[in-house]
């Protein structure tokens, strides 16, 4: 009677078990990433670019083997362009929804004001803006451009097309006036003279006494550091005053995206240097275009933007599985020094300053986008990083 007992007890059990959800293994759950980028307060264009970018590597990333077996879970923040909400945010990410590494934000002022945080809480920030330099510390890894890397070509280049004096404009914060500093040093060294040096504060609507300055200068060159909505009124009007005539512009920031707003033909011949274009004739630069144009359609424009937030999120997956870990220090240990394959070639972090060494292109704008004019090889960083 007992065995008939224990028979019943044993296929009740095996039954009851049956009928309950019985995965093989426990899914692992999700890495999460923060992304704290502006959605609204005037530097939209920017943000809308980095999250293409960083739409496309989750994608590509969770339609593998995640990153260690899990996949990606993205939490995007709007900072509205603002320091103090760019802190809120990043701290909501870190301590409520526990990313393991935050990606942006856009502005110098918002990147330094959420350093702090990301100190104390030990969480990497990517930071994937083209920016002065300086920001050295062992949470914060850049991944675009610093001054030398957009200026030491671009400027002899322009005295070499048009004249060795130069108008400087850009808008009143650190960045313009750390890529003005290092400008006028190029300058000089090459026999020119800055004739003109003014900054506006965010939000200008009329440019036209400073396009009258600069006219009353007598500059060959503007060199322009004025970023978003503001530095695409400023070329509106610059045309429509007749200044671009007369003048050969260099544009500092330059991104695709600005050229459909100037207005059709306007904004021409305008001279940059950029990390990517969309229009570089290599197999691995058309085959990202043609992936990017598959994720957010034909019309969208691709500017460096969208390549160097891409790598950045490629970059986190490679540091994680060079480490073997996805957690914040592994991943740091596991960004620094590393080569990664990006579409204009590799590109290499600093052990040491965590900026990023890759290839550059000098181009001009023409029609509704850049030329290449030279493909200038890789260029190292100079960090600005103090000595210790």
């Amino acid at each position: 009677m007992s065995n008939r007992r224990e028979f019943i007890g044993a296929s009740a059990a095996a039954a009851a078990a049956a009928a309950l959800p019985f995965p093989a293994v426990a899914a692992r759950a999700p890495i999460r990433i923060g992304a704290v980028l502006p959605f609204s307060g005037g530097l939209e264009l920017f943000g809308n670019q980095a999250k293409i970018g960083i739409d496309l590597a989750v994608a590509e990333i969770n339609a593998g083997d995640g990153i260690l077996g899990s996949k990606v879970e993205l939490l995007y923040q709007d900072n509205k362009t603002d320091p103090k909400t760019s802190v809120e945010r990043t701290t909501q990410l870190i301590q409520r929804e526990k990313v393991i590494a935050v990606i942006g934000p856009i502005t110098s002022s918002a990147r330094d004001a959420m350093l702090p945080t990301h100190r104390r809480l030990k969480t990497p920030l990517l930071y994937a803006t083209n920016y002065e330099g300086g920001a050295c510390d062992r949470y914060v890894f850049s991944f675009n451009t610093v001054p030398n890397q957009e200026l030491e070509k671009l400027v002899p280049e322009l005295v070499r097309r048009a004249g060795n004096t130069f108008y400087l404009f850009g808008a009143d914060y650190v960045w313009p006036q750390k890529m003005f500093e290092q400008a006028e040093a190029l300058i000089r060294s090459l026999g020119g003279k800055v004739v003109g040096k003014e900054f506006v504060p965010f939000g200008t609507k009329e440019f036209t006494p400073i396009v009258r300055r600069i006219e009353d200068s007598g500059a060959k060159v503007v060199l322009k550091a004025l970023p978003g909505a503001d530095g695409i009124t400023f070329i509106k009007q610059a045309e429509d005053l007749g200044l671009m005539k007369k003048v050969t512009t260099g544009f500092l920031g330059f991104a695709e995206t600005y050229l459909g707003a100037f207005g059709e033909g306007k904004g021409q011949n305008m001279w940059v240097t950029v990390p990517f274009a969309a229009s570089i004739d290599d197999p691995k630069v058309k085959d990202f275009v043609a992936r990017v144009r598959r994720s957010a359609g034909n019309e969208v424009p691709i500017s460096h933007y969208v390549m160097t937030h891409y790598n950045a999120m490629k970059a986190l997956q490679a540091a994680s599985m060079k480490a073997g870990k996805a957690d914040r220090e592994s991943l740091v240990n596991g960004l620094e020094g590393l080569t990664l394959g990006i579409p204009t070639g590799p590109m290499t972090i600093g052990k040491a300053d965590h900026h990023v060494t890759m290839s550059m292109y000098l181009a001009r704008t023409e029609g509704a986008g850049l030329t290449v004019v030279q493909a200038m090889g890789a260029i190292a960083p100079l960090a600005g990083c103090a000595k210790k």
